[in-house]
């Protein structure tokens, strides 16, 4: 069984340094680097399965690299930092982090969100474990478990395995809803609390971008006001002075400037 690759990222050398020892105890290959230049050259030549990234680097900050990895990858990446805000949280999340934790950690939490977060990769890309349907269908897009892959028309939509997740539980059950808290222990694999509803909203809210952006518009994904989730064949807009209204969204984008001001 090939041992699985993991990219360490953050300027603190003693840092870096322990989460390297870690993860090689645990049998990781480690391609540890102290700047954000380096990572992104080690992420275009070699084959990495996560990544672990702090978000205050001396050259390229870790949002950027984020960034740039989500162009053309769709490996895990934890974000790992000292700052404490929530709109630090969100925005990492927003731009495809699949988890968040901060400094100072305990490294046994690390390693085991590191192993969360390959059993989840590891599992949708080499379709291990499955003997139920891989292919599931709704207004025109097509999502392949067994490949990770989620398609519309001849047009492929890059999601993250946590995405990917969402939208294939909601696809399975739709027109049911989902509740957040039904969503976040069936895709994260950890027990609900009040605040875990933030970050279903914002994946929730990066998903819907994603498919607006190839399908035309974000109404897929419906929001039930107070229950949660769910998506439906039959896509209505709501016309507002020659303007389609994304209610999902804005009500999404509501209750974020609610819970996170």
């Amino acid at each position: 069984m090939r041992q699985s690759t993991v990219l360490v990222v953050d300027d603190e050398k003693e840092i870096a340094d322990f989460i390297e020892l870690y993860l090689k105890n645990e049998n990781y290959n480690v391609h540890k680097f102290y700047n954000g230049k380096d990572a992104l050259a080690c992420v275009e030549h070699e084959n990495i399965d996560l990544a672990i990234l702090d978000v205050m680097l001396p050259d390229i900050d870790g949002f950027e690299i984020l960034k740039q990895i989500r162009l053309t990858h769709n490996f895990p990446v934890i974000m790992l930092t000292a700052k404490v805000s929530s709109m630090d949280k969100i925005n990492g999340l927003t731009l495809g982090a699949d988890d968040y934790i901060e400094k100072p950690f305990e490294p046994l939490e690390l390693m085991a969100r590191v192993k969360a977060q390959l059993r989840r990769f590891t599992r949708y890309n080499d379709g291990s474990g499955m003997n139920q349907e891989d292919t599931l269908e709704i207004a025109g897009l097509i999502l392949n478990r067994a490949t990770h892959q989620c398609t519309y028309g001849e047009e492929e939509i890059t999601l993250t395995p946590l995405e990917f997740s969402i939208l294939w539980i909601l696809t399975q059950n739709r027109g049911k809803v989902i509740s957040s808290e039904n969503l976040f222990e069936q895709v994260w694999k950890e027990k609900y609390f009040k605040n875990n509803n933030n970050t279903v909203m914002v994946h929730i809210r990066h998903l819907r971008e994603k498919l607006g952006e190839v399908m035309g518009h974000k109404e897929l994904i419906k929001t039930v006001w107070g229950v949660g989730y769910k998506v439906e064949e039959k896509i209505q807009k709501f016309k507002d002075k020659d303007h389609t209204t994304d209610i999902g969204n804005q009500f999404d984008c509501c209750m974020y400037r609610i819970f996170c001001t």
